[in-house]
């Protein structure tokens, strides 16, 4: 079995200091959540950024400091900016981080509209992912398909056959949204896409180790961090994103898989 990819989403654009004090919002806290998560094991950091108050913004200008700061620290991590934003925000809004330089070699790729939660629908047309799919293979981005349910996959796929992506593909599986997060529907994902993907999950809030402790056991990758998921256990909330990845690297070798440097990440995410 190939090496283990972990990414660390390290703060999203919704969780707040009030729900656990170590989720970052200045460009310094940032810096400091990537380094604990890339020394940890994750060879992915995936990236929201926020001002200094915590509002989610998708500013070329923050995107362009938090990623020169974590590069700093990281020099080797491959640094995955989101494309989602936040619920509200417009195309050209959520476009602004892969305008930053040089350009990302990795972004998110959300496949479809999600129920958020209570009134907040994320809105993606299929005009506005084709758009971005468009946008990404012109600058020569690999797009992580960000998919939140089965007929997100097929939306993908149909982006696919017009020529919008490029194999291998790569999804991220956002399970316990709007789609519940048992081994049965991780199963029922990963044998709804292409052969020679590949894929990684994310399990929300309580399913976030059960989902990793999936993807590990059948070949797949995964995501972890404080926009996924703020306890480390029950009651217990994690005081860095670098004690997630830990949890995370401890199950993998539970199972014998050994974790993946950045290089090697980018050698198998092609």
């Amino acid at each position: 079995m190939e090496k283990l990819i972990i990414t660390a989403a390290i703060c999203g654009a919704e969780v707040t200091k009030q729900q656990n004090p170590a989720v970052p919002y200045t460009m310094e806290e940032i810096v400091r959540e990537a380094k604990s998560a890339y020394d940890s094991g994750a060879s992915v950091i995936h990236l929201h950024v926020r001002e200094d108050d915590g509002t989610p913004t998708q500013s070329k200008e923050r995107y362009q400091a938090c990623v020169e700061g974590i590069l700093e620290q990281c020099p080797d991590v491959i640094i995955q900016p989101s494309t989602g934003g936040a619920v509200g925000m417009t195309e050209s809004e959520r476009l602004q981080p892969i305008e930053i330089t040089p350009t990302p070699e990795f972004a998110t790729l959300d496949c479809g509209t999600l129920n958020f939660g209570g009134d907040d629908i994320f809105v993606n047309t299929e005009n506005t992912i084709f758009k971005f799919a468009k946008i990404m293979k012109e600058k020569g981005i690999k797009p992580e398909l960000e998919v939140f349910d089965k007929g997100m996959i097929d939306i993908a796929l149909k982006a696919h056959k017009k020529g919008l992506l490029a194999e291998p593909l790569h999804f991220d599986f956002v399970l316990g949204v709007q789609m519940s997060a048992t081994m049965r529907d991780l199963v029922f994902m990963v044998e709804s896409i292409p052969p020679g993907s590949t894929w990684t999950v994310a399990g929300i809030g309580r399913s976030a180790f059960e989902m990793a402790a999936g993807g590990i056991l059948m070949g797949g990758h995964v995501r972890i961090g404080f926009e996924d998921n703020l306890y480390l256990e029950k009651g217990v909330l994690a005081k860095s994103n670098g004690e997630l990845v830990e949890k995370v690297v401890k199950i993998a070798k539970m199972f014998g898989r050994e974790i993946a440097s950045p290089n090697e990440a980018r050698k198998i995410l092609s």
